[in-house]
């Protein structure tokens, strides 16, 4: 499966992303245990909405941070998650 940069990602409904107050920080819980995420993934995820398209998602997190070169970063870590069934395209 390969990332299509201009369709909307939407996180996977048998994956639920959240706060976790013991370890300070973003997780993906399923069945099977957890993901431990760091702030730049949680980022990422959290525009995961069925609303973002990969090139919007850079746009949103390049204008949040102020920064630019962001995309190749970005559209690995997508195509990682993609690939772990963390996220859906269409």
């Amino acid at each position: 499966m390969t990332l299509n940069p201009e369709l909307p990602l939407q996180f996977s409904p048998l994956h639920r992303l959240q706060w976790e107050e013991a370890q300070q920080k973003y997780v993906i819980l399923y069945p099977e245990g957890m993901v431990e995420l760091n702030q730049s993934s949680a980022e990422i995820l959290q525009l995961c909405d069925g609303a973002h398209n990969p090139v919007q998602i850079v746009e949103t997190l390049e204008a949040k941070f102020a920064t630019t070169g962001l995309g190749n970063d970005i559209f690995t870590f997508l195509n990682i998650a993609l690939q772990n069934g963390w996220i859906k395209q269409g």
